[in-house]
């Protein structure tokens, strides 16, 4: 009893330390999703700094853009099919380096080293190997009698040109948690399930992958919601184009707040965007939960 009275009298104290961060921490996030709302129902020029309040003209201008549709769905495509090869690829990449070999170390090292360099420096790197006339992926093709690809240049290959780099870029990411997953489950799971009689790929599908389940649902979640937001690569690589073949959600808001000049548009795109993942994030978790 008296030390809980004792605690209750020093949560003055404990509030006054966590006060700074607190404060610092709501007008660095609530402060800013505040104002994009309250913009996304104005007609806001920023140069001017003239508003005019519109009530939800902006949102039924967006929901009708045809440019906006376009790039939400180039975004969940982008997103659906990085993020499954990420986590897949990861998967496959730890049950490998799960074993013991020659080398393990340094291929360990060559694996997770495109994780380590920043997004723009991979950009540069793969717009050089996608050149269409100097690029090493079409001197290859070139070299093997096959015709060269627009990898960049061409609607249909660019958003896949993407998504490759994003995948070469993060599934170490992928790899390093699951990894991190399987060290820490006793080897004796796996070495009872072989002396019962159960294959590899029993072990694997039955035995490894339940037992990471935790991980590869918080892994999905974690590049579903980075991936969404790709704004880098689209931004370094093909500013969207050809076209609005590349065009993401990110890119689009981008485009309308700083070279239309349009921040009602841009908020009201920013806010469906915002509620669209939250309300992705919210049932996936909730799934999980009831789940478990």
């Amino acid at each position: 009893m008296k030390r809980s009275g004792r605690m209750r009298g020093m949560a003055p104290f404990y509030w006054a330390i966590l006060a700074p961060a607190l404060a610092v921490m709501l007008w660095l996030t609530l402060y800013p999703i505040l104002n994009i709302a309250v913009t996304s129902f104005q007609n806001y020029n920023y140069l001017t700094n003239v508003r005019r309040w519109i009530g939800i003209g902006n949102y039924v201008d967006i929901l009708q853009d045809k440019v906006f549709l376009r790039s939400f769905l180039n975004t969940i495509v982008y997103c659906l099919g990085t993020t499954t090869f990420e986590v897949g690829l990861g998967i496959i990449l730890a049950l490998v380096f799960y074993g013991e070999f020659r080398g393990k170390s340094a291929f360990m090292v060559m694996v997770i080293f495109p994780m380590m360099l920043s997004t723009m420096v991979v950009c540069a790197v793969w717009k050089t190997l996608y050149h269409y006339d100097i690029g090493l992926f079409n001197y290859i093709l070139k070299a093997v009698g096959l015709g060269k690809v627009g990898w960049l240049i061409d609607k249909d290959k660019a958003l896949l040109s993407l998504a490759l780099v994003d995948i070469w870029q993060w599934t170490p990411f992928a790899f390093i948690v699951t990894q991190a997953g399987l060290a820490s489950v006793p080897t004796e799971i796996f070495e009872a399930s072989m002396i019962d009689g159960a294959s590899y790929r029993q072990t694997v599908f039955k035995v490894t992958l339940p037992i990471l389940r935790d991980q590869i649902f918080l892994l999905l979640l974690l590049r579903a919601i980075d991936t969404f937001k790709v704004f880098a690569k689209v931004f370094a690589l093909t500013r969207g184009g050809p076209g609005n073949a590349t065009e993401t959600t990110s890119f689009f808001i981008y485009r309308e707040a700083f070279s239309y000049f349009k921040l009602g548009r841009s908020s009201a795109a920013s806010v469906i965007t915002l509620v669209a993942v939250g309300l992705a994030s919210v049932y996936y978790l909730r799934k999980i939960l009831k789940e478990e």
